[in-house]
């Protein structure tokens, strides 16, 4: 693989290793003005000035992006990726007012998406996935979380982390696989529900653990979803088939899952639009992530933001992530994301840089340096076209991203 040096008005680094950013770190990006970025055999040599780089780099190759700012790649850490359809009758009846509880009990929501699953192959969801993953990358996302949980049969379950482990076998995206089983209920046990996560706890998890295909295991805690005791035998059949716990947490409602995350060791509690103090405390004296979903309130039409302020002043780590799916969050923007974050959640946009970036990898326990662009980690490289860092989120509702690097490579 060749060297090359890429130069920006901006460079931005986030540096600080692979521990999670908290606190005042949560808006250290390392910012070099007039900086440059050294590429050599797929990681990155050096980062500084461009006059610098060009005094201590000879016979490199030099892409000179003036007026652009480069970033690490960004890290998604909360997807749903794989599906069939998308749910447009859905979207038309939130539209006219009917609330998405309501939705889900009359047999649409996540329900609707696992009966369609369920009849669709492995080789049309690897395809369906394939084009959303190009669309995620476009947008300077190279490394992704991806979860099942559009299955809720063992069979389909597995299939979906099989497309997922495909699907990670593209050279210009990283995918890191969840297990979600406990997504919803299925229609087919009606009300048995502790039949239901006896098959989770008895089948599902070891199958999945043995099968090798996920490093975490999910759950949708959540009031009408999955109780706090239902979580509790979850997790505790993940940890002790090795899995790596994580929770949606309070997302609606305030019902402790935020401190059961903690509890348990998750490597983030995702959601909080609805976190208690008690829940906010727990996590800023643990290292579990806050992972923030802004764009499904958004879409969703709720006014319920979590309270990113209070979760950073206390001293939690934050990321931020699409939460990309048919149903409650259909956009693979991260951008806007951003936006969402600092006109809404009154995070700053470096806070909120790094939320996409360093705090990201840390919610997936990436651990070898993806989010930042210190010397000696992987080479994945965001460019967006703007002078500033500041743009990216200011210039809301567009892609500003004009070239992705992987491992090295120029992808995009």
């Amino acid at each position: 693989m060749g060297a090359v040096v890429l130069e920006a008005s901006q460079v931005v680094t986030c540096p600080g290793g692979t521990a999670a950013r908290r606190g005042e770190s949560q808006s250290s990006i390392g910012l070099v003005t007039d900086g440059a970025v050294a590429i050599r055999d797929g990681r990155i040599e050096a980062v500084g000035p461009r006059d610098e780089l060009r005094r201590r780099l000879s016979g490199y190759e030099v892409i000179d992006y003036s007026g652009h700012v480069i970033t690490p790649g960004l890290v998604d850490s909360h997807t749903h990726a794989v599906f069939g359809r998308w749910r447009l009758d859905e979207y038309e009846q939130r539209c006219a007012g009917v609330p998405y509880m309501e939705i889900a009990r009359k047999g649409g929501g996540i329900n609707a998406s696992v009966l369609d699953l369920r009849e669709r192959s492995e080789s049309e969801l690897v395809a369906l996935g394939r084009e959303r993953l190009r669309r995620m990358l476009e947008h300077g996302t190279t490394t992704v979380e991806v979860k099942s949980g559009y299955g809720l049969t063992v069979e389909d379950e597995l299939k979906m982390l099989r497309v997922i482990a495909e699907l990670n076998r593209l050279p210009w995206i990283d995918l890191v696989p969840t297990f979600l089983g406990a997504h919803a209920f299925p229609p087919e046990y009606g009300g048995q529900r502790a039949r239901y996560v006896d098959l989770i706890v008895g089948e599902m998890i070891p199958a999945v653990a043995a099968s090798g295909l996920a490093s975490f295991c999910d759950v949708f805690m959540e009031p009408g979803v999955y109780t706090a005791e239902e979580t509790r035998r979850v997790l505790q059949a993940a940890i002790e088939n090795g899995l790596v716990p994580r929770i949606h947490a309070d997302e609606f409602e305030s019902s402790g899952g935020a401190e059961l995350a903690v509890l348990y060791g998750a490597a983030s509690a995702d959601h909080l639009g609805a976190v208690s103090e008690a829940g906010i405390d727990a996590l800023a004296g643990s290292d579990t992530v806050a992972t923030l979903l802004p764009g499904t309130l958004l879409f969703l039409g709720k006014a319920n933001y979590p309270p990113a302020r209070r979760l950073i002043e206390r001293g939690a780590a934050v990321a931020l992530a699409t939460d990309f799916n048919p149903g409650s969050s259909p956009t693979v923007n991260l951008q806007i994301i951003m936006s969402l974050a600092c006109s809404q959640l009154g995070m700053s946009p470096a806070e909120a840089l790094v939320a996409v970036t360093a705090n990201g990898a840390a919610a997936l326990r990436l651990g070898d340096g993806r989010g930042t662009l210190e010397p000696g980690v992987p080479a994945d490289v965001a460019v967006f076209a703007v002078p500033d860092f500041r743009l990216i989120p200011y210039l809301y509702g567009s892609n500003h991203c004009v070239a992705v690097w992987k491992g090295g490579g120029r992808v995009h």
